[in-house]
């Protein structure tokens, strides 16, 4: 008899516990890991505005968020570009204005930015300002490294000045140290597919150039360098949790 009225009152009790412990994210702050994918579009600065223009940027993260709301992870993005200002195997061009591939004539090879970031991240949500608590200002900071350079594609490949490690006389490789800062909006759904963020990011590179000798300059291209980026990013993020039901339950 007293076994059996003990069992009825745990039952009870946890009955309650489980009933007051029924939450939904919507009330709750929920430790989420969040892996994604993002993209970007990006105005350079300072040295970064006198090699390239604007470009775009792709990148995938990996971000924990705990139940304080507090976000760290890491990420790598890819960027790419058509526009470039500076003026490399100037020491090949004649006095036409082109430059004269093996057959005489006149080669046709194309110009084109690249580059490529990773940061470790650490920030939060400050979800006072959300639609629910998982959502809110979304803001992050991060260290990292950053590289680029000028990528030289020969069409026809008539150019035996560029063929093998030619090319990296010509291509400015440039890398070093980053730091990254973004501000925006994180919007975290009842469900696994609307989420996402959006806002603006701005990167800090402290970079010198990393090829011991450029053919056209005749010298080294070592020069200390601030690349600065600027841009505005969407991303979308997929919460790793087993199941994306209505009502979440913990213990």
């Amino acid at each position: 008899m007293k076994k059996s009225l003990l069992f009825v009152v745990v039952c009870v009790l946890m009955s309650g516990a489980l009933f007051a412990q029924r939450k939904t994210i919507r009330d709750s702050v929920y430790r989420l890991p969040l892996i994604g994918l993002h993209i970007s579009g990006q105005l350079p600065y300072a040295d970064m505005a006198k090699r390239f223009g604007a470009n775009m940027s792709v990148g995938m993260p990996f971000l924990y968020k705990t139940a304080k709301n507090l976000v760290f992870g890491l990420e790598g993005n890819y960027f790419f570009g058509t526009k470039i200002h500076e003026r490399v195997m100037a020491n090949l061009v004649n006095s036409d204005g082109t430059i004269t591939d093996v057959n005489g004539n006149p080669a046709t090879f194309r110009l084109n930015e690249r580059g490529w970031n990773a940061y470790a991240y650490f920030g939060g949500v400050i979800n006072k300002l959300g639609h629910n608590k998982n959502s809110g200002l979304f803001a992050l900071a991060g260290l990292g490294y950053f590289s680029h350079k000028i990528n030289i594609y020969d069409v026809a490949r008539t150019l035996p000045q560029l063929e093998g490690d030619l090319k990296k006389g010509y291509d400015r490789l440039t890398g070093g140290i980053a730091t990254s800062q973004f501000l925006g909006y994180l919007f975290m759904s009842q469900n696994r597919i609307t989420n996402f963020y959006a806002g603006f990011e701005f990167q800090e590179a402290f970079t010198k150039g990393l090829r011991g000798y450029q053919y056209d300059l005749m010298a080294k291209d070592d020069q200390s360098r601030l690349d600065v980026m600027i841009g505005f990013r969407f991303g979308w993020v997929l919460p790793l949790y087993k199941k994306a039901p209505k009502d979440f339950y913990y213990y």
